[in-house]
């Protein structure tokens, strides 16, 4: 590799070159902080020069080079066709030219015989037009009303480049005009020569093909890149600049990367985890190396063959990527918002259970006529897995974590008619190891059921009996009284929901467990005794007798009702259904071990029909 170093001062930088913001380059992102720095730096060195030479009386156009020179940082460029790109630096370059314009305001303010030169570091004529040195293409509307106007309320262009522009001109003119009062021409004039003079960064003209390496090795102080910024580098970069104007690549990257960071910032990442483990790692060994410089592994995959190969990623591009990024869009927004027809993937989110992303994104191909199929299925089950796991005393985070690899080496571009069956043959595999009984047959069981209660994790109780609330509901043609997402979110101490216990801890209980203390407790947690309730009605019947707390169970979720002797008078719909299925629902006046037992195999039968 070739590299040019050249030293410049801003009077020889801007005035003859126009430099384009190259595709490696993220947007103007410099925001108050680093624009703050530059300027402190800039007049600490200033002040210091203009306070020893403020007495002199020689022409300041000859006493500038006794000022000190002061350097700024470097920048890099690669030359393409005639025109110069700016690799590495453009964060600084044009946080300089906005220094610039609001320099020309001043000199125009106080009649300045230097505004002609100020004007010339600007933008230079070709023909009728202006053009900016820093050509900003996506914002000269925005930097020709700064360069005519000074400030400006708002950018004429919607992006963050415009907008960035806009605010930082204003932390820079506050600062000029602090530092620069308009009655003292002597010490503005002295600043101009400083500034375009004695301000020196040093420009290295990279004239062969190694920027990709260049981009992530150089970086400008302030805001790091991220990433994904860095392997638009190493992957643009591969491309010459004609066949990605000609084919739109730099845009088809921006605008599905600006697609998927609108769900939440740098997402991105994300997705490029999800992505390449479901892709490409069979173990969560291997998952590991994607977790942090996944830029840099994605290089390094044989079967993508992205390292120095232009063909490959061109078709990376336009086809895998565009794909995926899509398919993990259309989840996402599942997974936020409600939508009937991809339910399990809402449910999912609420228990989060972000593994359907990785699963979802290993079993479709590109273009799979079976997406929509494939998402349906996947994500019921994985919402089927998790729960079950969970109710029958199985799931173990570092197992669970460790099994989904294989699911998803198994599930890499299979038949969606295949999903269910995988799924069966992991979930009874993880049961039969974690009770180390190979006998067991069925993935659904009472034995290992029938103890389980308020053990489990919180949210994934709220969220197995707000199923049960929804399960009544849409077979009584009742509607929810609560929807799923304050049932097992919502936990405000007025209007959330928590669980609570059927049997209060007061002697009456005691005594119907002949003041076992053991007994009592262990019962008394298990899930057929256990209820969600409003925040409210909770703390009121807390330590209430069982004949009061079934009064306050009136009005709230259908569950709870059941334990009423009124749900079945005034319920047809719920009476037929409970009938026409064999459900064994009544009305408990009172409650003890046997209604506990009674209700929790009311739960198996439940959930056996919900999620087996």
């Amino acid at each position: 590799m070739e590299v040019n170093p050249e030293r410049q001062n801003i009077d020889q930088l801007f005035g003859s070159t126009t430099y384009y913001i190259d595709f490696y380059q993220r947007q103007y992102k410099w925001t108050k902080d680093p624009v703050e720095k530059l300027l402190e730096d800039i007049f600490y060195k200033f002040n210091d020069e203009y306070k020893k030479h403020e007495s002199s009386d020689i022409d300041i156009e000859h006493l500038i080079d006794q000022y000190s020179w002061y350097y700024l940082n470097t920048f890099v460029t690669n030359k393409v066709s005639g025109k110069d790109y700016v690799v590495d630096g453009q964060q600084r370059l044009t946080t300089l030219t906005l220094i610039l314009m609001k320099l020309r305001i001043c000199a125009k303010e106080m009649n300045s015989q230097l505004l002609g030169w100020i004007d010339t570091k600007i933008a230079g004529m070709s023909g009728y037009k202006k053009n900016f040195w820093m050509n900003h293409e996506c914002s000269i509307l925005t930097m020709n009303a700064i360069y005519q106007k000074g400030i400006i309320d708002m950018p004429k262009e919607d992006n963050i480049t415009s907008r960035n522009m806009v605010e930082n001109y204003k932390i820079i003119s506050t600062r000029l005009d602090k530092e620069l009062p308009s009655d003292n021409l002597k010490r503005f004039d002295a600043f101009v020569f400083y500034f375009l003079r004695r301000l020196v960064l040093i420009r290295l003209d990279i004239v062969q093909t190694e920027v990709p390496m260049v981009f992530e090795v150089i970086n400008d102080r302030g805001v790091k890149l991220k990433p994904y910024e860095i392997l638009k580098g190493k992957l643009l970069g591969q491309i010459d600049k004609e066949e990605l104007d000609a084919l739109q690549l730099n845009e088809l990257w921006d605008d599905t990367i600006g697609k998927i960071n609108s769900l939440r910032e740098d997402n991105i990442d994300q997705f490029f985890i999800y992505y390449l483990k479901a892709k490409f790692a069979n173990t969560r060994a291997e998952g590991r190396k994607f977790d942090n410089d996944y830029h840099r592994a994605i290089m390094n995959i044989e079967e993508l063959g992205l390292d120095h190969n232009a063909k490959k990623v061109k078709q990376f591009l336009m086809h895998d990527f565009i794909y995926y990024a899509e398919l993990y869009y259309k989840v996402h927004k599942y997974r936020d918002y409600f939508n009937p027809s991809y339910r399990y993937v809402y449910y999912n989110g609420l228990t989060q259970m972000d593994t359907q992303f990785m699963l979802i994104l290993s079993t479709c191909n590109v273009d799979d006529i079976d997406e929509d199929n494939k998402i349906k299925t996947v994500s019921e089950q994985v919402d089927r897995l998790f729960c079950l796991l969970q109710l029958q005393r199985s799931y173990d985070s570092n197992m669970f974590a460790n099994k989904v690899y294989e699911l998803s080496t198994k599930l890499r571009n299979c038949m969606y008619e295949d999903i269910k069956n995988i799924f069966d043959t992991c979930l009874l595999s993880i049961l039969q190891s974690t009770h180390e009984n190979s006998d067991l047959s069925e993935v659904w069981n009472y034995s290992l059921f029938r103890n389980v209660g308020i053990d489990l994790d919180k949210r994934f109780l709220r969220y197995i009996l707000a199923r049960i609330e929804q399960y009544i509901a849409d077979n009584t043609n009742m509607e929810m009284k609560q929807n799923l997402y304050n049932l097992v979110i919502n936990r405000g101490s007025t209007n959330g929901f928590h669980i609570e216990h059927i049997l209060a801890e007061n002697d009456e209980n005691h005594e119907r467990f002949n003041n076992d203390e053991e007994l009592f407790r262990s019962e008394r947690n298990r899930l057929g005794g256990l209820l969600l309730m409003k925040g409210a009605d909770n703390q009121s019947s807390n330590n209430e007798p069982y004949s009061e707390k079934l009064k306050s169970y009136a009005n709230t979720l259908y569950w709870n009702e059941t334990l009423r002797e009124d749900s079945y008078k005034s319920k047809l719909d719920f009476t037929k259904w409970i009938k026409n299925e064999n459900l064994s629902f009544r009305a408990m006046p009172t409650f003890g071990k046997e209604e506990i037992e009674e209700r929790q195999r009311l739960l198996f039968e439940l959930i056996q029909r919900i999620w087996v």
